[in-house]
């Protein structure tokens, strides 16, 4: 569009009520304008040469003398071009080389200077956008890492209950199981997707809880909210669960009726989560000695996926410990199929 324009731009200036663009070209008497419209494809030549050819092999590689020479060559070609179209052309005036030398030298350095800061500026960009393929690459990649990371953590604590039942020849343990197959066909057939759907991660959380309902039963009063209003909204999956995994193992020991609450709520902007249980510190002392990597992991995640569009709260007062997350939904988010 430039260049058309460029080659437009003599016949809009020129053209007159009483001259056509046609009269303008071919009129023998208009050579000059002839000349200055077919010297404007040097100019356009000059350009993709310096891009493709001066500007990668020669500046880019600080190889400037070669680089001026080459220009030069370039600038007396066009000269020399010149003097054959004078000839072709049948122009009445004596050609001088010195005289088209200097009245086109303007043209020649904004040419130059043109094609090497578009090239330069063009280079930039596409280093950025590698740049930017690459750090996408790289969070990709240390996301799945991090993913990769939660199976194991949970299939190991699953098979401690598991473990714990059956030395207890606890008549929960066929259910149990049941449970756990669920559970695995989730993390098998789910985490994988970028994203799920508030419904699906929902199933998700209260088939854990209710596995772990059957493994301490009375033992310990489970509280659960979940109040969704669209539960088609996505967010990462297996993102919720390691909190509630926290709660159930530093909630349940030498504590005096142990509570786990769970609360999610969530409309279209916005999600609340929070999880709050009993401890005791001294308890916890030899747990955290061996503790997981739920917490950090998580932790790590919600910063590499949703930055300042989450805030993450852990406090730990006396005897209870609350976790509340706060995640802002995107409006605009497809909903999973």
């Amino acid at each position: 569009m430039v260049w058309l324009a460029m080659l437009a731009f003599p016949f809009i200036l020129d053209t007159s009520e009483n001259r056509s663009w046609h009269d303008l070209f071919f009129d023998s008497k208009n050579y000059w304008f002839r000349l200055r419209f077919i010297s404007y494809f040097y100019w356009i030549a000059l350009f993709y040469i310096n891009i493709y050819l001066l500007v990668p092999y020669l500046f880019n590689r600080r190889k400037y003398i070669y680089f001026s020479l080459s220009a030069l060559a370039m600038y007396a070609l066009c000269i020399f071009f010149d003097s054959r179209l004078f000839v072709l052309l049948n122009i009445p005036v004596n050609f001088s080389a010195w005289l088209t030398a200097y009245i086109k030298l303007p043209a020649f350095l904004l040419t130059m200077a043109a094609s090497t800061m578009y090239i330069m500026i063009a280079d930039r960009i596409k280093e950025e956008l590698r740049s930017s393929e690459t750090d996408k690459e790289n969070l990709k990649s240390e996301l799945s890492f991090l993913r990769s990371q939660i199976s194991p953590h949970f299939i190991f604590n699953i098979l401690n209950n598991i473990a714990a039942m059956v030395r207890l020849k606890s008549e929960e343990l066929e259910p149990t199981v049941m449970k756990l197959s669920g559970l695995m066909q989730y993390m098998l057939y789910n985490t994988d997707d970028d994203k799920v759907s508030l419904a699906v991660e929902t199933e998700y959380l209260q088939s854990y809880i209710d596995l772990q309902k059957h493994r301490f039963g009375s033992r310990v009063n489970v509280q659960t909210t979940f109040d969704i209003q669209d539960s088609q909204k996505q967010i990462e999956p297996m993102l919720l669960i390691p909190f509630v995994e926290n709660a159930f193992k530093h909630g349940i020991g030498v504590i005096e009726n142990p509570t786990i609450i769970v609360t999610l709520k969530a409309d279209n902007q916005k999600l609340n989560f929070s999880v709050v249980n009993n401890f005791n510190d001294t308890d916890n002392k030899q747990k955290d000695s061996s503790s997981g990597i739920g917490i950090v992991n998580v932790t790590r995640r919600l910063q590499l996926l949703y930055g300042e569009r989450h805030k993450l709260s852990i406090q730990k007062k006396e005897t209870c410990f609350t976790v509340n997350l706060f995640l802002d939904l995107d409006p605009d988010e497809l909903h999973s199929s």
